[in-house]
């Protein structure tokens, strides 16, 4: 596995190199530098999990033969293709978010000379997606399919966002627009699509598969998405800064939390007003009470008892997939994602 990551980070390169030397635009040396210094502080940084997911599935999906250098090279540029689209999400996200840092450094339109020049990129990053898969992929039988697979999970992505955003519209504060099918609907649609169903998408379409035939993958890895959501929402009040490498701001952002949603369904009236006094105020005075507030209502516990039934659910959808392969791939899966800290 070590030596695909290397070769996996090897093919970042390759793919850079071409994109910086793409015939249909005549770059100057000023905008392929821009284009390099974007892309490197921008891609290639986080935890690469979804790129990865891509090469370790179309393994898996395999059976123990081992890989060609060319399928290596394939199944690792579908993977970067995912990072690009994961870049230019985050790009534009920061800017709608307002957000400072990002991955331990600061946001790219925070930089002196980016700024509003950030909203340019982001669509850049996502042109660049087609210009990878039509140089590396327009002989194969499932081009169309890839370029299908891709616009869709954009644009589901895309749309569980503006879900997002209207629903936590600044002064528009308003709790009891929160519930558990929402939360769903926007974790659904902005995280599982393109975090966890995508690059096994993709690995199955290099594999020959018609993706239509596979709906029931897909709706375990959008559960595998939400349970894994659900985590980040709990890791955000509960998890260790040190481990996850961020100080959570839920509370304070009036974050449609799967937490604020529990404790809304099990609160009394007056525990109920506490939440809506001091929900999603800046104040450390009221996110100390909102987190007492849930210590009294054993949230901990409550998610605790999700964690052990959701990975029961999934392991038994998990167990009934008729191909010993695809079963294979979904439990590497759920074994990255069970009791995770971070």
């Amino acid at each position: 596995m070590a030596d695909l990551k290397s070769k996996f980070l090897k093919a970042y390169s390759v793919l850079k190199s071409e994109l910086l030397e793409d015939p249909t635009f005549d770059f100057t040396n000023d905008s392929r530098q821009w284009v390099e210094r974007m892309l490197d502080y921008n891609v290639p940084g986080g935890k690469l999990n979804r790129g990865l997911s891509v090469v370790d599935s179309y393994q898996l999906l395999q059976q123990g033969r081992e890989l060609t250098e060319d399928e290596i090279f394939l199944a690792s540029a579908l993977g970067w293709c995912i990072e690009w689209l994961q870049a230019f999400f985050l790009v534009h996200d920061d800017l709608m978010d307002g957000s400072h840092t990002r991955r331990g450094q600061p946001c790219w339109f925070r930089l002196p000379k980016v700024g509003m020049i950030a909203v340019n990129d982001g669509v850049v990053l996502r042109n660049h997606i087609p210009r990878i898969l039509r140089k590396h992929f327009r002989e194969k039988p499932y081009y169309v399919d890839l370029l299908d697979l891709f616009n869709e999970v954009e644009f589901q992505t895309a749309s569980g966002q503006m879900i997002d955003l209207i629903t936590t519209i600044e002064g528009e504060k308003d709790l009891s627009k929160y519930s558990l099918s929402i939360h769903r609907r926007i974790v659904q649609y902005k995280t599982a699509y393109y975090s966890f169903y995508l690059s096994v998408a993709c690995a199955l379409l290099m594999s020959g598969e018609e993706l239509e035939k596979h709906i029931d993958v897909k709706n375990i890895l959008v559960e595998m998405g939400i349970y894994f959501q659900v985590q980040d929402d709990y890791l955000d009040c509960f998890g260790d800064p040190e481990t996850i490498g961020k100080i959570g701001t839920d509370i304070e952002d009036f974050k449609c939390s799967w937490l604020v949603v529990k404790a809304l369904e099990l609160c009394n009236e007056e525990q109920k007003k506490v939440l809506h006094e001091n929900y999603g105020k800046p104040d450390p005075e009221n996110v100390a009470k909102v987190k007492a507030l849930y210590k009294e209502l054993d949230i901990e516990g409550v998610f605790a008892d999700y964690e052990s039934k959701s990975y029961k659910k999934l392991t038994s959808w998990i167990e009934g997939h008729p191909s010993k392969a695809v079963q294979a791939v979904l439990k590497s899966f759920l074994g990255k994602i069970y009791k995770r800290q971070k």
